[in-house]
């Protein structure tokens, strides 16, 4: 397969799958209430799109670097020893914008959501709990460079199995499925209507990565067999 098509392997998928995203985020944006409110003089609507805005930037920024240092090297071969850890600093900065801009809609939309405010902040809880004993799991267990795809960087981590401890004991795509409940938390808090549509597009979007980035790069990693062990 050529470099090109190494590249954009399953780009498709990622392409369709954020289409009827994109789609389903303009129908919702119809709905009474979805945009009412402002932060800081700024109306919701801008918030919203910003958040959707940082999340496409986000997964953008890890399939380029991702597949380019998988196939060509492209990071290390210009950046040296500090390719990954620069890598990892914009993986940070636009990951933890991607969750603060959730809050900031929460804020901005607030009591927009007609259900009783202690239900929605007792589901707030329920949802923050398990994303806290993710990244607890992480930082433990797993590692935040292997969060980061240092595997794609370091051949020396493709022969280091995966634990399954903490979190990981029950599920081993503890990051899809508990991570990004951590963005569910102010949507309910705040009982923001709009902030639970982002929350929404956020995990359904980061299974597009999943399938349509991670999994084909895992198998390539990895090997089929083991691929379908770590993942």
């Amino acid at each position: 397969m050529s470099p090109i098509r190494l590249l954009f392997e399953r780009q498709w998928l990622h392409a369709l799958c954020l289409v009827v995203l994109l789609t389903g985020m303009m129908l919702v944006n119809n709905h009474e209430g979805v945009l009412d409110g402002q932060l800081w003089g700024i109306t919701t609507s801008f918030w919203f799109w910003l958040a959707v805005g940082i999340a496409i930037t986000h997964q953008i920024y890890v399939w380029f670097c991702w597949r380019t240092q998988l196939h060509a090297s492209l990071i290390t071969r210009t950046l040296g020893n500090h390719g990954f850890p620069l890598y990892a600093v914009g993986f940070a900065i636009i990951g933890i914008s991607r969750i603060v801009i959730v809050f900031i809609v929460a804020i901005s939309n607030q009591d927009t959501i007609p259900v009783n405010a202690v239900v929605l902040k007792i589901l707030a809880v329920i949802a923050l709990v398990p994303a806290v004993y993710l990244f607890y799991s992480v930082r433990r267990y797993f590692g935040f460079k292997r969060a980061f795809g240092i595997d794609h960087f370091d051949d020396s981590y493709r022969t280091i199995p995966f634990g399954r401890r903490g979190i990981f004991r029950f599920t081993r795509n503890g990051m899809y499925i508990f991570g990004f409940f951590l963005i569910w938390a102010p949507a309910f808090w705040w009982a923001s209507s709009a902030a639970l549509s982002v929350a929404a597009f956020n995990h359904l979007y980061i299974w597009v990565h999943y399938y349509a980035t991670e999994l084909p790069d895992m198998k390539r990693i990895y090997g089929e067999t083991q691929s379908s062990e770590h993942n």
